[in-house]
């Protein structure tokens, strides 16, 4: 949804953008190239290896238009402060996790592909998710796989995880994707991996993805300069539930008054949506890229 989301950002060629997620810098290099000399490109990523690998292909010709962070972008405030910004014109934040993350086994992130439990998107901090397996409790463990994977089977699973790892330390991805489908009673032919909302809630815990989200809306929509706007793509309903609502609260509504006439009830600085309703991929892209069949784009701008 490349296209989709350079028309919601872009507002101004000269302007200052943030691209929150770099990954492969797809959005990034893209961004670059519609601006003009005195635009500017900020981005960040929690993985050092991602900024390492973007680096030349960024830098090449665009210099000091260009600046990496290697940081979650939750920090995104405090880190222009560093650099001397303080408005932006516009940041985009892509929410999916890469595929350069995705299949390298050492990540952690794939059942697809055997290696340790980390899933960490930081590996230079914080505890992996084998810590996390190994040491949560039975409740704690069912609680963040129902909040954060949408998993009904999540107490099973729960018990699944402590009975094996009172036997043994579960190190491998191979080695819990086992004990999740076992405790969900097989494939059963099904397309979807039974494992799959637990890795998802396990990774989005270990990341505090959800946290983040709102950590940077909430210190970032009033550091858009009017006009400006945020794009956000997300991948499932939690992400796309918790922008929905962030940004609702700032579409000013009308409520009645009880002595006559309206008053417009909102929080500062108003927004307005770009797109009544989320954009999704087209039946073309999903067929290209089967993992944006969940994608929603979502736009807002600041200042209306």
């Amino acid at each position: 949804m490349l296209d989709e989301c350079l028309e919601g950002l872009l507002t101004d060629p000269s302007g200052i953008y943030v691209d929150g997620t770099l990954g492969n810098a797809g959005h990034a290099a893209a961004i670059l190239e519609r601006l003009k000399d005195g635009g500017m490109l900020i981005g960040f990523d929690r993985d050092v290896d991602a900024i390492e690998r973007v680096k030349d292909k960024l830098k090449a010709g665009a210099g000091k238009r260009v600046e990496l962070v290697h940081d979650n972008y939750a920090n995104m405030a405090a880190q222009l402060d560093r650099l001397g910004i303080g408005k932006v014109h516009g940041i985009l934040l892509d929410l999916g996790v890469s595929s350069f993350q995705l299949d390298i086994a050492e990540r952690g992130f794939s059942f697809q592909h055997d290696g340790p439990i980390d899933m960490r998107m930081d590996q230079t901090s914080g505890q992996t998710a084998a810590d996390l397996v190994n040491t949560a409790s039975e409740q704690n463990l069912a609680d963040l796989i129902f909040r954060y994977g949408e998993e009904r089977d999540s107490r099973r699973i729960a018990r699944a995880i402590v009975a094996a790892r009172d036997k043994v330390r579960i190190e491998t991805t191979a080695q819990l994707a086992g004990i999740v489908e076992r405790a969900k009673g097989g494939r059963k032919g099904k397309k979807i991996h039974p494992a799959t909302k637990t890795f998802q809630a396990l990774r989005m815990a270990v990341n505090e993805e959800l946290a983040s989200i709102e950590q940077v809306l909430e210190q970032m929509v009033g550091r858009v300069v009017d006009g400006g706007r945020i794009v956000i793509l997300t991948f499932h309903s939690l992400e796309d539930r918790l922008v929905k609502h962030f940004f609702n609260r700032h579409v000013p509504r009308e409520e009645s008054l009880q002595q006559g006439g309206v008053r417009k009830i909102y929080e500062e600085p108003p927004v307005k949506w770009i797109w009544k309703k989320p954009l999704t991929a087209s039946e073309e892209e999903q067929t290209i890229n089967p993992r944006s069949r969940s994608a929603k784009l979502r736009a807002v701008e600041v200042g209306v």
